[in-house]
């Protein structure tokens, strides 16, 4: 019987590389809270990973300059956060939603881990008949 680990880990793998990405965006938010006319940036996580989740059928491209698939760093989808409070030198970091952001981001890592180490330790155990 063939094992097939897209199917016995599913959308995790995806919400790690998403999950990295976002954590380096957040962190440079944070390394640039004082500096002057920074913008804090971020992505939709959630919009990406419902996208990676769908069942649709990849664009087939046969030109180079044809429209191209998101990609699951999130580059594509990079938005700018409004502030609730808007700071005089033009900086857009707020770092108390930042931190929460980055905390929050880094539990679904965890999450999303252990749960990936779950299925392999059950993959595991199964190839072995235990």
């Amino acid at each position: 019987m063939k094992i097939s680990f897209d199917n016995a880990l599913g959308l995790h793998p995806q919400a790690l590389q998403l999950r990295a990405r976002r954590s380096e965006i957040l962190a440079s938010n944070l390394a640039n809270a004082d500096t002057p006319g920074y913008k804090a940036r971020d992505f939709d996580i959630e919009k990406l990973l419902r996208d990676a989740g769908s069942d649709t059928l990849p664009l087939k491209t046969t030109r180079s300059n044809h429209i191209r698939e998101h990609t699951a760093t999130g580059e594509g989808q990079m938005l700018y956060r409004i502030p609730q409070q808007a700071s005089l030198d033009g900086n857009t970091v707020e770092a108390h939603i930042e931190q929460a952001k980055f905390t929050e981001n880094i539990l679904h890592y965890q999450a999303s881990l252990r749960f990936i180490n779950g299925k392999i330790s059950g993959l595991m155990l199964a190839l072995r008949g235990e």
